[in-house]
């Protein structure tokens, strides 16, 4: 679908023949009219000769799995503890499931997508995460099993797909040195892969508008602020599901992606409305002062 005369036309140009990274997730995987409203926004970039990567989550799906082979989830500090059982669920969801939903529905659409994970090609090098939990005032280290953090990126195939016209839609899951495969937090992968691929947006998909100074106030909504700020804000008006968020836009920021964006991916034509109308649809995080 063509860009209409709603949009700025020069905001399309500047960024025909980039890339922009999308993490999809959460909420906005939650309903189908809501999956196929994201779809349609990232067929558009396409069409108008911008080039979307799309990293994936999949809580959901997860859930929903282990729920149905009853297999019970212990979470530490919001992080799955995940033995080698479970991580053969969480890849079968992110990776069987939901990856493949996406992929389908791109193709529907009319454009090519090839789905992979972090394991093909060796493409992401994970470690396991060391998580440190502080108990009676004393700090201790909790092993969560096969839950890691991206430690090396190599970018040769998601190019090689890119080149051959393909939308690469990403799992979150890889493999370390150790032999061992991980489960890495999507929002991180996202802003390391973002910032591995030089892309020129990092977009993150969630259930509200932005950066809100007060969650129970949509008119709170932070427009605009700097990557310095959003650091200093960590822990106080940047509190609970939207730390990830923000500091997956730190990590593609510090990765030398030009902007990060946080947006509501359940609004319909989110993703255009924050990329090509001069008022936005969400926040803007930038470098600059």
């Amino acid at each position: 679908m063509e860009i209409t005369e709603t949009y700025n036309a020069s905001l399309v140009k500047k960024l025909q023949n980039q890339i922009v990274l999308i993490k999809y997730g959460g909420n906005a995987m939650r309903d189908d009219n809501v999956k196929r409203n994201v779809i349609s926004d990232i067929i558009t970039l396409r069409d108008n000769g911008i080039i979307p990567v799309i990293v994936h989550g999949g809580g959901l799906a997860i859930k929903k799995l282990l729920d149905e082979v009853d297999v019970e989830s212990e979470f530490i500090e919001g992080h799955r503890k995940t033995d080698s059982r479970t991580m053969g669920y969480v890849e079968m969801a992110l990776s069987g499931s939901v990856n493949s939903e996406i992929v389908r529905m791109i193709n529907a659409a009319g454009h090519k997508a090839v789905g992979i994970s972090g394991k093909d090609g060796g493409m992401v090098t994970a470690q396991k995460r060391v998580h440190k939990l502080t108990v009676d005032c004393k700090e201790q280290e909790v092993d969560l099993g096969h839950v890691g953090d991206v430690k090396q990126i190599n970018t040769a195939l998601v190019k090689t797909l890119i080149k051959s016209d393909y939308i690469p839609v990403i799992s979150p899951v890889a493999s370390g040195e150790d032999n061992r495969d991980y489960n890495i937090n999507a929002d991180m992968f996202a802003g390391h892969m973002a910032g591995a691929l030089d892309a020129a947006c990092y977009i993150a998909l969630t259930n509200v508008d932005g950066l809100l100074t007060d969650k129970d106030d949509p008119k709170s909504l932070v427009k605009d602020i700097t990557l310095e700020k959003a650091e200093a804000e960590m822990g106080k008006t940047i509190v609970g599901g939207m730390i990830p968020k923000v500091e997956s836009c730190i990590i593609a920021l510090k990765g030398g992606v030009e902007s990060a964006r946080i947006i509501n991916g359940t609004k319909k034509r989110s993703i255009l409305e924050e990329l090509f109308t001069e008022g936005r649809s969400g926040t803007l995080i930038s470098k600059e002062t």
